[in-house]
């Protein structure tokens, strides 16, 4: 045993065969090697190219490290790029993945705020679909059946900021000139409250705002909680558990409004891959409307919505609503339409929680939808790779593989257990393990040298 020295002087020089080093995390090792497969590094430093700045500046990061960085956000259940850039700093691991020796300083955060500003969202469009591609590759694509959800992410901003389109007036400053307009001179907290808790539509987004985050809008979120909230839209495909496409509104959008622009970006995404052709559609009762309806008959798609209760429809002047509407209604209550809406809660909402729960990006720390957005691509880029990683290791995570490995481990365990047990009270097992009487001094010294077929 020795004592931890109070004070210890660093060394002023350090050989290189003395520094630390790490053999790899086998999880981050495999998907560099799938990555390099892709040629995932020369192709985004080919679609950077045109952002590189002519003259000197901040030290220069490849972009294979920057969008490495942004999935290790998703495989590490990182919320911040700031948590994303100190994990990195601090494992030898990561380190290796990202291609940093001992020696080399990793990505400051702000290095990561600064490139994302820079780079379009279309870069980060692009990049989506070099990793569709390589699903594709895998044969982890099919693109016939479509799911269509949405959930909301919690912005980064607070309720009490809110401030009038109009003028720009706080919240309690519009509240106390209520006040003042109906006669109470010096109106008190509790005059406030009772004030606010009368007036109708008081939560409007037509009216108020955040200063800072514009594009957050005031949502009612699942848990019944009111925040400033924005939305996130997926198409999963129904074969393989792939999202095909992400896109972003605000958080009080409906759901019929922002369907056409992620089925665009669904069809645009799958028509670069060549996968052929959409054709069908499964969505939940909230997209259910006359201009889904009517959108589906003019595609000639066939859509899978689950219908609300409506009582008795007029459809005087609406014939393609109609129309939509009962072919929808008979093909829901096919046995395939059961079969699809039934799978629709486990293909459609376990993205969300892979993406936003163990992803940690259920609270969003960056504003505005460029950049949320920007950010959110390359996180559900994380989680298309962890398909193909399913596939090739049997988790989709290193926290899944390491899962993986403790099971194997107790499994391992369990069988030898097992084999000692049958040692023990035969004592022989197969006739070549004879039994350590020291081991165990409960079987007789005697059946350790004679064979099983004598009965012992």
């Amino acid at each position: 045993m020795g004592k931890r020295e109070a004070e210890r002087q660093g060394e002023l020089w350090l050989a290189t065969g003395d520094l630390a080093r790490s053999p790899g995390h086998p999880f981050y090792e495999r998907l560099n090697g799938v990555l390099a497969e892709a040629r995932f590094d020369a192709r985004t430093e080919e679609l950077c190219g045109p952002y590189y700045a002519e003259a000197k500046g901040r030290p220069s990061l490849p972009p294979g490290v920057y969008f490495r960085m942004l999935l290790i956000g998703y495989f590490e259940g990182l919320d911040s790029e700031r948590g994303i850039a100190w994990r990195c700093a601090d494992s030898l691991a990561l380190r290796a993945f990202l291609g940093f020796a001992l020696d080399e300083s990793t990505p400051d955060h702000s290095t990561l705020c600064r490139i994302r500003q820079r780079l379009d969202v279309e870069v980060h469009e692009t990049v989506f679909q070099m990793v569709l591609e390589i699903l594709a590759e895998h044969g982890l694509l099919r693109g016939k059946t479509i799911g269509i959800d949405a959930t909301t992410l919690e912005a980064n901003a607070a309720l009490r900021s809110i401030v009038r389109r109009d003028d720009g007036t706080r919240y309690d400053e519009f509240l106390e000139k209520l006040a003042k307009e109906s006669g109470i001179e010096t109106p008190a907290r509790s005059d406030l409250a009772k004030i606010d808790r009368k007036r109708k539509g008081k939560g409007s987004n037509d009216d108020w705002k955040h200063p800072h985050d514009p594009d957050a809008q005031i949502t009612k979120m699942k848990d019944g909680r009111t925040h400033l909230a924005h939305k996130g839209e997926h198409a999963v495909d129904m074969d393989s558990g792939a999202i095909l496409a992400v896109t972003l509104h605000g958080g009080a959008a409906a759901d019929a409004h922002t369907l056409p622009q992620t089925m665009l970006s669904a069809c645009e995404n799958m028509t670069e891959l060549g996968q052929g052709t959409l054709e069908e559609w499964v969505a939940d009762k909230g997209y259910h409307c006359n201009a889904t309806m009517e959108l589906m008959d003019r595609l000639g798609t066939r859509g899978y919505i689950s219908e609300p209760d409506r009582g008795r429809r007029r459809w005087k002047d609406k014939e393609a609503a109609r129309r939509g509407t009962y072919a929808n209604r008979r093909r829901i209550r096919g046995e395939r339409g059961r079969r699809l809406l039934r799978q629709r809660g486990e293909l459609v909402e376990r993205p969300f929680a892979h993406c936003l729960e163990s992803g940690a990006m259920r609270r969003t720390w960056l504003r505005g939808h460029e950049n949320i957005l920007k950010r959110y691509l390359v996180h559900v880029a994380g989680f298309n790779l962890g398909l193909v990683m399913r596939t090739l290791l049997g988790a989709g995570t290193p926290r899944g593989l390491a899962a993986l490995a403790a099971r194997l481990a107790a499994h391992i365990r369990g069988l030898l257990a097992a084999i000692d047990a049958i040692v023990v009270s035969n004592g022989y097992f197969a006739g070549i393990l004879p039994i350590n009487p020291v081991r165990d001094r409960r079987a007789p010294r005697a059946c350790a040298a004679t064979p099983l077929s004598t009965g012992c």
